[in-house]
């Protein structure tokens, strides 16, 4: 047993006692639990496999009553054609024929349309076998996403009235209205809208809509790239569609490569004592995922490529750009950490992460300019945590720049940890998904499935990228992974090295597990030993750059140059530089007052991203404010050519 594994099991007993005995909540959702209602707030314990607890996560838990005297008038319509929904769409759903509006009263989107949104009693079967006796769940599936009808200015002060009923001329009993707008996109399963009323504490069903069917289901959709090796000469495309027959990328010159295909399914997510939510609710069919590698490319060129078939459609003609050869000169890129995505309709989701939007328009405009070779995303992608369907937002969000360049990814917590299953932590932090989707929608160079691992050289630049979620204990195949990949760099081929991955060594803000004590004893002195320049990490949710720091004491502090730019020589190496930069969506992390660390030397709670260019002689770093698009950090690492 490596001696992960063995803090794996102290962490265990830890953990456990640190939920009954304290009561406290973890790390993850502990910022929200002071605005719950006291139902949902004393329940933790019912809700260990949720990664957050809001009143809407937790909505299946809440049980079913009848609405009391529901209007006979009450009418639900979408503003879809016969033909069905298209690829994305944003819907009016108007509901109609209300006779007391109320600011409980709220909207859900539910798929597949089928999903019983009464109550479960054979799943509440399976709740008793766990022990858990509390009320049943509200819904056997959970909404994609939901707002209340007071979103409607007009809703509440009934400005939208009809007359239902007249007599004598006289209208005897008029009703309200209001209508709520939802983003859609293509899902492949059919959707209704479900009306409710009492909150989302104390549910009751009012009306259903019809069931509406998206009109391509078999669409491919979704494409995203990545880097299959350090040539420049292929690359990746991965995409989505409800068809599992092979499909084809088609691309350059009338070259051409079929998919191979494949899909993950319910049995493949995991659970504990309790269902997790990948299991069990938060379960969505993900359809196929279509991947075929564009060989015989050029270097740093711009190609066009379209893919599909014949029977369901071909995607449109996106043009992209490959990434520099391994050895070559120049690199400009793009880093961050922790995006996932947010609602672009004003309704909740079960786990949002706001500054997404922002970020992804930036970058777009960065990659619209040309100026982007590839992009690095280290860890915490979708944050679907066992809730599938977000997987579909979360690629069609970043589907203006994975579509363009190589998105290379690292596993995070959120994509791997979970109870039982091999991840050093035992959070339910995946929600029982414990990396199956991620691998599947984000192919990476690595050595084998669930050993998400990799190096790729990118011009001037060895980027080695590992995973913090899997044994990195000094006898464990990753560290002995990472100890050759980094001692074989030709440093006069790559003269920088970049260490990425998703928890950091080193962050200034609060938080019971942002750096793991036993994480930095074990590898830290390996990144030394490595001559890594430049360590990025995510995890914690804002920006912090350190100095050259090793066992957190200061080895050397960079000087001002001409520009007044932050410049770090690394002739004489003695450390790397540590930035953190997981600021690209979750809700923003502060620094705590009156902590100076000596280690740390700027620290931005904004969102944004890192940008990079390199060469052989130097490499630029800037963290671009995405609000702004302003630069509020810059340093430089430079060396004799001569260094090794």
């Amino acid at each position: 047993m490596g001696s992960s594994s063995t803090y794996c099991v102290v962490l265990n007993l830890s953990f456990l006692v640190f939920i009954f005995f304290l009561g406290s909540s973890f790390a993850s959702f502990s910022s929200s639990s002071s605005s719950l209602h006291p139902l949902v707030f004393n329940s933790k314990v019912q809700h260990l496999n949720y990664t957050a607890i809001s009143e809407f996560r937790v909505v299946n838990r809440r049980f079913l009553a009848e609405c009391p005297h529901p209007s006979p008038y009450l009418q639900i319509s979408i503003n879809s054609t016969s033909s069905g929904l298209g690829d994305e769409e944003f819907l009016s759903v108007n509901v109609s024929g209300v006779l007391n509006p109320s600011k409980d009263d709220w909207v859900a989107m539910i798929s597949p349309s089928h999903s019983d949104v009464s109550s479960c009693p054979l799943n509440g079967i399976l709740y008793a076998q766990t022990g858990d006796l509390s009320k049943l769940p509200l819904l056997c599936h959970y909404p994609v996403k939901a707002a209340y009808m007071s979103n409607d200015p007009d809703y509440l002060s009934c400005k939208k009235k009809e007359c239902k009923k007249y007599r004598n001329g006289r209208c005897l009993v008029s009703t309200c209205g209001g209508a709520l707008s939802f983003h859609v996109v293509n899902i492949r399963t059919d959707i209704e809208f479900v009306l409710f009323s009492g909150g989302f504490e104390a549910p009751c069903i009012l009306k259903r809509s019809s069931p509406v069917r998206f009109a391509t289901p078999n669409k491919p959709l979704y494409g995203h790239l990545s880097s299959t090796d350090s040539t420049g000469t292929s690359i990746r495309l991965t995409w989505v569609s409800g068809d599992q027959k092979p499909q084809q990328v088609q691309y350059g010159d009338g070259k051409k490569q079929t998919s191979q295909v494949t899909t993950f399914s319910q049995d493949d997510m995991q659970s504990s004592v309790l269902p997790s939510p990948a299991k069990d609710f938060g379960w969505h069919d993900p359809g196929f995922i279509h991947t075929a590698v564009m060989t015989g490319l050029k270097p740093l060129s711009n190609f066009s490529y379209r893919y599909g078939s014949d029977s369901v459609g071909w995607s449109n003609e996106i043009q992209f750009r490959t990434p520099p050869a391994g050895g070559s000169d120049e690199l400009k890129f793009l880093a961050f950490g922790d995006m996932g995505k947010a609602p672009r309709d004003g309704s909740t989701e079960h786990y949002i992460q706001p500054g997404s939007l922002s970020v992804i328009q930036a970058m777009a405009e960065e990659i619209n300019s040309g100026h982007v070779d590839s992009i690095f995303h280290i860890g915490d992608i979708s944050y679907a945590t066992g809730f599938l369907v977000e997987w579909d937002f979360f690629l069609h969000q970043i589907s203006p720049v994975a579509s363009r360049v190589s998105y290379m990814t690292a596993i995070g917590n959120h994509e791997r940890d979970y109870i039982d299953t091999g991840s050093v932590y035992i959070t339910p932090d995946s929600g029982g998904e414990s990396g199956v989707p991620y691998e599947t929608y984000f192919p990476m160079p690595t050595p084998a499935k669930d050993k998400p691992w990799y190096s790729i050289e990118q011009a001037s630049v060895h980027i080695t990228v590992i995973s913090t979620e899997h044994d990195w204990s000094q006898n464990s195949e990753q560290y002995q992974w990472m100890r050759r990949d980094m001692a074989s760099v030709d440093r006069s081929k790559t003269p920088w090295l970049i260490f990425m991955g998703h928890r950091p060594m080193y962050t200034s803000a609060d938080g019971l597990f942002s750096v793991d004590p036993k994480f930095v004893f074990e590898v830290e002195p390996l990144l030394v030993q490595s001559k890594v320049d430049l360590v990025l990490f995510g995890h914690v949710h804002n920006y912090e750059r350190t100095c050259t720091v090793y066992r957190s004491q200061c080895k050397g502090l960079p000087v001002k140059d001409e520009n007044g730019i932050d410049t770090y020589d690394h002739s004489n190496y003695s450390a790397p530089v540590h930035a953190v930069i997981g600021m690209a969506g979750f809700t923003l992390d502060k620094f705590p007052t009156g902590v100076n660390n000596p280690w740390s030397l700027s620290r931005i709670s904004q969102f944004g991203y890192l940008r990079g260019y390199a060469t052989k002689k130097e490499m630029k770093l800037e963290f671009v404010n995405a609000d702004t698009r302003k630069v509020e950090d810059r340093f430089r690492i430079t060396k004799a050519s001569s260094s090794n």
